[in-house]
């Protein structure tokens, strides 16, 4: 798995050469766990737990001025807590996946030069994989990595809007907010498991042609 990212990386590397802008965005997930049992039973125990998150890619411009494409890796950690009288218990994990996305400008006009500031409409897909993943029940804690639950593909599409300034003519600062909705693809158990997130969202960008 390691050697596979690693090609990714580079292939990433390679491309950011050729395109407009590379990022890097970072925030914090607030994640409520929905979870079925065998019997199709909610646990209604759950709370919802904060983590951090972190992308770096690029984006690129499309023939229209006002829509371009970004590819990149993320780092997601999707936390929750829960418990009751009788037992208490908390889960922290972490995906690694590869990020791509499509953002439309709401302010850029074809006829007019490009706005110091943007407001952009946002809707990606992420697809990602459980690199850490532990359980806390009362103190105890169980590792996650093989839980069918947790572990395999996990499909996460997510929608938003950002504001974004250009500071000078090197970069650009963005502020922002995404809804995401992530489904474990491959978990062919009775146990189902989904994540819903509200992610706040902080970007740093840098011109590079």
């Amino acid at each position: 798995m390691i050697k596979n990212y690693s090609l990714l990386i580079l292939l990433l590397v390679s491309i950011n050469l050729f395109s407009q802008e590379i990022y890097f965005n970072t925030g914090k997930n607030y994640t409520k766990y929905t979870y079925k049992n065998t019997d199709n039973q909610q646990n209604k125990d759950l709370q919802a737990g904060t983590g951090n998150f972190y992308e770096m890619g690029f984006v690129k411009p499309l023939g229209l001025k006002k829509l371009s494409y970004e590819l990149g890796l993320s780092l997601n950690e999707y936390n929750a807590i829960g418990g009751n009288s009788a037992n208490s218990y908390r889960w922290d994990t972490q995906y690694l996946g590869i990020h791509g996305g499509l953002s439309y400008s709401l302010l850029t006009n074809k006829n007019k030069p490009k706005k110091n500031f943007d407001i952009l409409a946002r809707a990606a897909l992420n697809i990602s994989t459980l690199v850490y993943g532990k359980q806390e029940i009362n103190g105890i804690y169980y590792d996650l990595m093989n839980q069918k639950e947790f572990s395999g593909i996990l499909l996460e599409p997510s929608a938003g809007l950002a504001a974004k300034y250009a500071f000078s003519s090197f970069g650009s600062l963005s502020l922002g907010y995404n809804f995401c909705q992530s489904i474990n693809i491959t978990n062919n158990t009775e146990e189902k498991l989904s994540f819903s997130t509200n992610q706040i969202r902080l970007g740093l960008y840098f011109n590079i042609n």
